[in-house]
């Protein structure tokens, strides 16, 4: 089973992660915009190779998870980290409210069935932690699921994020490389990005009153990102709190894990056929043009 590669943004596995001590900014002496954009572009070749070779060995699959405060820059950093990613191995799913037909379901259901296949790059904007965030800022939400009981108080997000470790144990025993990146945006550069989709009438189709609404419920709201990544960042399932102030900084960052731990799966290319079989089918072809 896969184990997480290293990082100064990776979220401890101890449960001890203090969302208020995570850095919002870059640290001093990073890369300049220039720097930052070669980093991209040269991190964003490499994974193209890396999905190349993914795809032909065909075992293992890897799920990308983002999670975020509203104007994180999950969208963006999707867009930016996988331009030029061969569309056919890699499935983006939005998870926006759930449907009707998920509220039939368990919490999990809706997120499962859009699973990565072997080969395959599944990425998660948003994902079946909104069950345990914003569900647990605005608890009426789980007024409509039907559930037939209820534990009292805490219990509930205790006993989801139990299932979602559980299930991201399973899916990561069974050939599942899981990345969980927390865009973590600061209140006061959100309050700019806000102001600035006002302003911009190419952004204004973006802003919702009700992010004005949800503003004034950050500390719930961080309370809630904490408890989870506390209880769910696990060798085989890590997050990495990312730094998410700086846009063009946190796209280069999730590039660079995301190539660092492909590259530590070692994918072979399938091996080839015999030689003797080869020089057959060369000599096959070089008939056809006599």
């Amino acid at each position: 089973m896969f184990r997480a590669v290293d990082d100064p943004y990776l979220v401890p596995f101890d449960e001890s992660f203090d969302i208020a001590a995570a850095a919002t900014d870059p640290p001093k002496g990073a890369p300049g915009r220039k720097d930052l954009a070669k980093e991209l572009e040269h991190a964003v070749q490499d994974l193209q190779d890396l999905q190349r070779r993914l795809f032909a060995n065909d075992e293992i699959s890897v799920l990308t998870v983002f999670q975020g405060m509203d104007t994180a820059g999950k969208d963006g950093t999707i867009r930016a980290v996988f331009t030029g990613v061969n569309p056919a191995g890699v499935h983006v799913v939005p998870f926006g409210p759930p449907s009707r037909e998920d509220l039939d379901h368990d919490f999990l259901w809706r997120c499962v069935r859009h699973l990565p296949e072997r080969g395959r790059i599944g990425v998660f904007n948003r994902s079946w932690y909104e069950e345990v965030l914003i569900a647990r800022v605005h608890p009426k939400i789980v007024e409509a699921q039907r559930l037939p009981w209820r534990p009292e108080g805490d219990a509930l997000w205790d006993e989801r994020l139990a299932s979602i470790r559980d299930l991201e144990q399973h899916l990561a025993r069974n050939g599942t490389v899981i990345l969980k990146f927390f865009l973590n945006l600061s209140r006061k550069e959100q309050r700019k990005r806000l102001e600035a989709r006002l302003d911009d009438p190419s952004k204004r189709w973006k802003f919702d009153p009700t992010d004005l609404r949800e503003r004034t419920l950050w500390d719930d709201y961080a309370g809630a990102y904490q408890a989870a990544l506390r209880a769910t960042s696990r060798p085989w399932a890590p997050w990495y709190a990312i730094p998410a102030d700086d846009k063009r900084y946190m796209r280069a960052t999730v590039a660079r894990l995301l190539v660092h731990t492909m590259n530590e799966l070692s994918l072979p290319w399938p091996e080839a056929l015999p030689e003797q079989e080869l020089k057959s089918l060369r000599e096959v072809l070089e008939q056809e043009e006599r």
